[in-house]
């Protein structure tokens, strides 16, 4: 597998992360009326900034 195409695949799969774990927090705040826990805020913003990095290294 070329570098381009697995560094592709490892974007695809972080924005699946993300998008799981935005989707139960969207969940838990309009269903339950629930905010998330700063360590949740933090740990997606760490997941962004992984992602970041992955797309700025092309």
């Amino acid at each position: 597998m070329t570098d381009v195409i697995q560094k592709k695949e490892n974007v695809k799969m972080h924005l699946k992360d993300l998008r799981l774990d935005l989707k139960k927090m969207h969940l838990s705040v309009t269903k339950e009326l629930l905010l998330p826990e700063p360590d949740e805020v933090r740990i997606l913003m760490n997941k962004m900034d992984q992602l970041l990095k992955v797309i700025e290294s092309k």
